[in-house]
């Protein structure tokens, strides 16, 4: 299928649907933005085709009665575009979110859409940084910034991800007011949940020094960390930080920013901290989410075991 083109196929009922169940995952549930757009290209993506598999516009009648069949051949057509499982599955979870709330709205059964399994595919585990490599990482962005200030805005970026166990957009999106660091942060995350997350003196510290050094002036309501020309500061200016500190130290390319937020959370757990602790700590909804870090932890003692048992 070919995108725009094959959108133009559904029909002014089902997009109303579609905006309507936006908006009420907006109001209702708190979406955050980029899920909604997710969820709008996952949709919009089904609908065409749904569209087009049944030889064009049709109201929203058609949609109550798509059949096992007809979610297979779109499954596969998925497939033959090159979409993986992973995304594959993310995609179902979204047009079933929407088959339910329609459903309820229509009245009709979507037992064909609810019913469809997603394909099975392998979770990928976090790849945390060992203590000194973060340590070492950090040390290593603070010399290589094109200007004082600058090494010591990523020193205190990098600290809030791995000190605090915040999100790169949560770490960019603090304000000036939120500035010199409290105690605790009040962070508002995935989906509007907020969520309280103690300050480390070290991430305070950082923080602090980036302050003093920034030659811009951190306005209350502005961002906290600024471009080098003054705007707000970029995810990827992060990023491009951390690829060169990494190929500087030799790190796997899985060294990225997001790598630090899970470092956080494994050397938690590593030095006792309750799973449910941290999964507050870390935003997650689900303890399900947190539970992954329990699988790391225990693919890194097999592989202590298998190296040092006098029988290995």
């Amino acid at each position: 299928m070919s995108g725009q083109t094959d959108t133009l196929a559904i029909s002014a009922a089902a997009r109303d649907a579609l905006q309507n169940w936006l908006a009420h995952q907006r109001a209702l549930k708190g979406a955050a933005a980029n899920t909604l757009t997710a969820y709008q290209g996952d949709v919009t993506d089904f609908l065409a085709f749904m569209a087009v598999h049944h030889g064009g516009q049709q109201g929203l009648g058609a949609l109550a009665t798509i059949t096992v069949s007809d979610m297979r051949a779109w499954m596969a057509n998925c497939r033959s575009g090159g979409t993986g499982s992973r995304s594959l599955a993310r995609k179902l979870s979204a047009v079933k979110a929407f088959y339910r709330w329609l459903a309820e709205r229509e009245e009709f059964e979507p037992t064909a859409v609810l019913s469809t399994r997603a394909p099975k595919f392998t979770q990928k585990l976090p790849r945390p940084l060992a203590v000194d490599a973060a340590r070492e990482l950090i040390d290593c962005v603070a010399t290589q910034g094109k200007a004082p200030w600058i090494g010591a805005r990523d020193v205190a970026v990098l600290t809030l991800l791995w000190g605090c166990g915040l999100r790169i957009s949560e770490a960019l999106g603090l304000l000036g007011r939120d500035a010199p660091l409290p105690d605790s942060l009040r962070i508002l995350g995935k989906g509007g949940k907020e969520r309280l997350v103690p300050v480390l003196p070290a991430a305070r510290a950082a923080v602090e020094s980036y302050r003093s050094a920034c030659p811009h002036a951190l306005n209350p309501q502005e961002p906290l960390f600024r471009a080098i020309r003054g705007g707000p500061l970029a995810a990827r200016a992060i990023q491009a930080v951390m690829a060169n500190a990494r190929m500087q130290l030799g790190l796997p390319a899985s060294a990225t920013p997001h790598a630090m937020r899970h470092s956080f959370a494994t050397h938690l757990l590593d030095a006792g901290g309750d799973l449910r602790a941290i999964q507050e700590l870390l935003g997650h909804a689900s303890l399900s989410t947190t539970q992954a870090y329990t699988a790391v932890d225990t693919v890194r003692l097999m592989e202590v075991y298998n190296r040092a048992h006098p029988k290995a």
